[in-house]
C-alpha cells in the first residue's frame, strides 16, 4: 500500500481558495484564521515569512512554503519596521473581488500564489507530527522543475478561470500537497511521521495499522509483523516518529472511531470491532478518556 496516500485520504485536506497576491514594499500581510493552513508560492521577487516567537525565514522567488499546523504568521517585504500597517490576509480576500489581491506600498515587488486549505480530521496522530513549515526551495536559482507546472496552473485559473475554476484549483491543491510532502519526506531529518516513511520497519509498522486497524495491534504484534524485537522496534518508533508506538496507535483508533461515528447507520460495536476492540464496552471506555464523551454522546453532538 501507499501509506502517503492511505494518510492523506484519512486527513481529508480541503481546499478552502487560491487568490493572486501582488505587493509593493513595504508590506505586512497576516494570515492568522483559525483553521485554514497556508500555502504559499513565491511568484516573484522575496519576502519573509516572520513568526509571533520571532522566527523568520527568507523565501525568494521559486519557493514553496505550506504550513500544515496553521501557525499563525506574517509575508513582510524584507527589513520591513512594526510601523507598517498589517493587513489581514483573510479581510483582504474577502472584500476583494476575483483572485487577485493586491497589498503594500506602489509598485509591485513581490508576487505570491497565496492559497489555504482544511483538515477534516486536525486530530491525526499524523498531522502532530508534521513539521511548522514545509519548505521547497527554489532549484538552481528558480523554480523546482516538478513545481514549475503548478505555478503556471494556479496563475492561469487566478487570473483567467471560468465556470468549474474553484474546483480545478482545489485539484491542484491537492496534487501540490501530495507532491510537496513526497518531496520534503526524502529530506526531513525531524522526528515525526514523514520521518517514519523513510525507515522500513517503522513504515511498514504504520501500514499495518493504517491498512488493518481491525486487528488488535500490541507492541509486540507489531514488532513481530515487522521483523524485529519488541524492544528495538519499540525505540525505533520512538526515536523516529516522536511519540512511542501504543501512543500513536491509541490516538489512530481514536481518530478512525470518529470518522466511523460519523455515520449514524453504524453502531458502537461495529465501530469497536473496526477499530481494533475485542468489546465495545472497553471501547467506550478508551473512547471517553481520550474525547471527553462516551461514543453515543458524541454522535449526538452537532460539533462532531
Amino acid at each position: 500500500m501507499d501509506i502517503l496516500s492511505v494518510v492523506l485520504r484519512e486527513l481529508r485536506f480541503e481546499s478552502a481558495g487560491y487568490r493572486w497576491l501582488e505587493l509593493g514594499s513595504p508590506f505586512r500581510v497576516s494570515f492568522e484564521q483559525a483553521g485554514l493552513r497556508g500555502v504559499h508560492v513565491i511568484a516573484r521577487g522575496r519576502c519573509e515569512l516572520a513568526f509571533s516567537d520571532g522566527t523568520v525565514q527568507p523565501l525568494a522567488a521559486g519557493d514553496l512554503v505550506i504550513l500544515p499546523r496553521g501557525d499563525s504568521h506574517v509575508l513582510r517585504s524584507d527589513g520591513t519596521d512594526m510601523l507598517t500597517p498589517v493587513v489581514s490576509g483573510f479581510d483582504l480576500a474577502m472584500r476583494t473581488p476575483g483572485n487577485r489581491l493586491r497589498a503594500g506600498g506602489p509598485g509591485t515587488d513581490t508576487v505570491v500564489v497565496c492559497g489555504a486549505f482544511v483538515v477534516g480530521e486536525p486530530a491525526h496522530p499524523a498531522l502532530r507530527g508534521l513539521p511548522r513549515t514545509i519548505h521547497v526551495p527554489a532549484a538552481g536559482g528558480g523554480t523546482a522543475s516538478w513545481l514549475a507546472p503548478f505555478i503556471d496552473a494556479l496563475g492561469a485559473e487566478a487570473f483567467n478561470g471560468g465556470p468549474g475554476s474553484e474546483l480545478v484549483m482545489a485539484r491542484l491543491s491537492d496534487a501540490l500537497l501530495a507532491r510537496a510532502l513526497r518531496h520534503v519526506s526524502d529530506t526531513i531529518d525531524q522526528p515525526g511521521w514523514l520521518l517514519g516513511l523513510r525507515d522500513p520497519y517503522v513504515a511498514a509498522a504504520l501500514n499495518a495499522m493504517h491498512t488493518d486497524l481491525a486487528q488488535p495491534w500490541t507492541v509486540a504484534g507489531l514488532a513481530r509483523t515487522v521483523g524485529l524485537s519488541r524492544a528495538a522496534f519499540a525505540a525505533r518508533f520512538t526515536d523516529q516518529v516522536g511519540e512511542p508506538v501504543i501512543r500513536y496507535l491509541g490516538a489512530l483508533r481514536m481518530q478512525r472511531a470518529r470518522t466511523l461515528l460519523r455515520d449514524q447507520r453504524a453502531t458502537v460495536a461495529t465501530v469497536a470491532a473496526q477499530v481494533g476492540y475485542r468489546s465495545d464496552v472497553a471501547f467506550a471506555a478508551a473512547f471517553k478518556r481520550e474525547v471527553g464523551s462516551s461514543p453515543g454522546t458524541y454522535r449526538r453532538s452537532p460539533t462532531r
